[in-house]
């Protein structure tokens, strides 16, 4: 008989969306490369693989909705699991460092309209030239 391992990210009530982040953190770091097909919506590809990503683990126990509606706004990845939610909200680094008040305020609101009190803004940061080392971090919004 084959055993299934536990998936690490699953808990009771949710998930552990800081080690699954952190997870991703590692697998965009190992296959970002694939990214050099042309997109005419350069932040499509990120969106595209950072929900694919998180689809495996959501399968039978939650749904991931693109774009979901909440309030004047549309929250990238609204991420629905077991009795928890999940705001996760996707930038690219140009955008991002030209608006990142903005972008923390985005977050925090539709963290205020799902009624929850941890969200993620992810920021993929497409310069080839830079080192891993510079573009891979992450930071508690506070």
């Amino acid at each position: 008989m084959i055993r299934v391992p536990e998936n690490p990210w699953v808990r009771d009530d949710g998930l552990d969306m800081q080690g699954l982040m952190a997870a991703f953190q590692d697998f965009w770091r190992e296959n970002a490369d694939m990214n050099q097909a042309p997109f005419a919506y350069r932040e499509a590809y990120p969106h595209l693989v950072l929900q694919a990503f998180l689809q495996r683990v959501i399968n039978g126990g939650g749904q991931i909705i693109r774009e979901m509606a909440l309030g004047k706004g549309a929250l990238d990845l609204g991420v629905l699991f077991r009795k928890a939610k999940y705001a996760v909200e996707v930038k690219l680094r140009y955008n991002y460092e030209k608006n990142r008040d903005k972008s923390y305020a985005q977050v925090c609101r539709y963290m205020d309209h799902l009624g929850v009190t941890e969200g993620w803004l992810v920021v993929f940061d497409p310069d080839l030239a830079k080192p891993w080392d510079d573009k891979i971090s992450s930071a508690d919004i506070a």
